[in-house]
């Protein structure tokens, strides 16, 4: 990704992407913002000013790879976003509240937000300046927010379910991903915001309200707990979730489509929700039931499931990817219609994601490793225990490779931006745990992965909490060992296994 240090912020009342914005609001979607214990009861009129004088927030938090992700200058408390789907493929109209608390004295503040078209934005019901600034959406509000001042933004506009982006990576295609009678997400890393206004970045996460109407015989689905189902005028039908835990951008799902739900119960009577296309359901049954021994695999070895539910949303989609949408995991129907193995491996990479990803979310986008690199770890795993290729050969091939990777996509911990969901952040991160547990033990290496899912359940973690954790739990001092293998040119020697050779670097 190119970093432009230089922004460029036009003066206008609101624009679209084509010009100027109607300030009418659909009719089915206007409204000012809801008033409870997440919108405030004023608007910034009602404070008098005081502190630091109002300043623009920060256009992105600075990630390195990815600069522009996330905004400065607030913290949101919640989405709510209210859907009026109507056919596949067809253009709707949208509306998203964020409810927020401003972190500074805010004359303005961006949002990630991108394609779309943007038709009205009110700050505390007042009408603000909107403005396009490449896939920033800047508002101004016609009166500064005082610094802790809460706040609620309303955005309007609509939404074409066509929009998506692609990566010369194993993410491919992300954004919205049509299907044949619908549509579902793949947000991640940062498509969140082709589907809505958003504060975009892995670490920042906030809970989320869906408000989905649909035809009638069509359903929706969303991240957490069905609240309500609701005929409305003409037959319609309105979806209520909410995702019961605060949820990362690239983590939120959304699907409509004609789906059967099946629940189900996993350990400890967790409830579990399968979302399958209807022509699916016979024909996935046997891989899906598979999903309480799995769920009771990885609690013996990271701890208790991390979410109130979970379940597998079957994609009716030739995009060869799953993703772990929180609680609510993605996997392409092909997958599940293959060879049990290899469907079981990706059911438990999915899965793992949640102990390591969702709940322990990543601090910096160059922290990937520590997430795909768990869930591929305990993919292997699993998958030696259970028929699949042994851990040794998968990680000594692995090794062979490191050298290769290395050049072509950068150390574990050091991506580019191009690279970031290269093979160095599957096998090649899994193997960085392979060679921790070869030098401290399995016992001592439970005990780091257990504790590392505990101490940082519900919060972002990087790099470094995980170097620091580990020498702690080890009693060790483990950045000499763990520093070469994150960041270093070439491979380093795998403990117990001297006989084990890297292959020679090709340009």
């Amino acid at each position: 990704m190119e970093i432009t240090t230089a922004r460029v912020r036009r003066v206008a009342l609101a624009v679209t992407l084509g010009g100027a914005v109607a300030l009418t609001c659909d009719a089915v979607l206007a409204g000012l913002p809801h008033r409870g214990h997440d919108s405030p009861a004023a608007g910034p009129s009602a404070a008098a000013p005081s502190g630091p004088a109002p300043s623009p927030g920060a256009p992105g938090i600075g990630d390195p790879l990815m600069p522009l992700d996330g905004n400065g200058g607030y913290t949101v408390r919640r989405y709510t976003l209210d859907f009026d789907w109507r056919a596949p493929r067809t253009p709707f109209e949208a509306g998203a509240t964020i409810s927020a608390t401003a972190t500074q004295a805010l004359s303005r503040f961006d949002l990630d937000f991108a394609g779309n078209t943007l038709h009205r934005v009110t700050v505390d019901g007042t009408p603000a300046t909107a403005v396009r600034d490449g896939d920033e959406l800047v508002v101004t509000p016609a009166r500064p927010i005082p610094r802790g001042h809460a706040f609620a933004v309303r955005v309007t506009y609509t939404a074409d379910p066509t929009q998506s982006r692609r990566r010369a990576d194993a993410i491919q295609e992300y954004g919205w991903v049509p299907t044949a009678d619908g549509t579902l997400l793949y947000a991640q890393p940062d498509g969140a915001k082709l589907v809505f206004p958003v504060d975009d970045h892995p670490s920042l996460r906030a809970p989320v309200t869906f408000r989905i109407t649909t035809p009638a015989g069509i359903r929706a689905v969303a991240n957490g707990r069905l609240v309500e189902r609701a005929t409305r005028p003409g037959g319609r039908v309105r979806w209520t979730y909410d995702s019961e835990e605060p949820v990362a951008a690239q983590l939120i799902q959304l699907a409509i489509g004609k789906f059967t739900v099946l629940d189900s119960k996993g350990p400890r009577g967790l409830p579990v929700r399968d979302v399958v296309p209807d022509g699916l359901v016979a024909d996935t049954a046997a891989d899906r039931a598979l999903t309480a021994d799995h769920l009771a695999w990885l609690e013996q070895r990271l701890g208790p499931y991390p979410f109130r539910r979970y379940g597998v949303l079957v994609g009716d989609t030739d995009l060869p990817v799953a993703l772990e949408t929180q609680s609510l995991s993605v996997v392409p129907k092909d997958d599940l219609l293959g060879d049990r193995v290899d469907a079981e491996r990706n059911l438990v990479h999915e899965l793992a994601h949640h102990w390591t990803g969702d709940s322990v979310a990543l601090r910096r986008w160059s922290d990937l490793w520590l997430s795909e690199g768990h869930a591929r770890y305990y993919e292997r795993l699993y998958s030696d225990e259970h028929g699949g290729v042994r851990m040794e050969d998968a990680m000594r091939d692995a090794y062979a490779q490191h050298d290769q990777w290395r050049h072509d996509d950068g150390a574990p911990a050091e991506p580019t931006e191009p690279t970031l969901f290269k093979v160095m952040r599957y096998d090649g991160s899994a193997l960085v745990l392979y060679a921790l547990r070869q030098k401290v033990g399995d016992e001592a290496f439970d005990r780091i992965e257990r504790t590392w899912v505990n101490r940082y359940r519900g919060r972002a973690a990087g790099t470094k909490d995980f170097v620091a954790l580990a020498s702690e739990v080890a009693g060790e001092d483990l950045t000499p060992f763990l520093t070469p293998w994150l960041y270093g040119p070439h491979t380093p020697p795998m403990p117990g296994h001297p006989d084990w050779q890297v292959d020679p670097v090709e340009d």
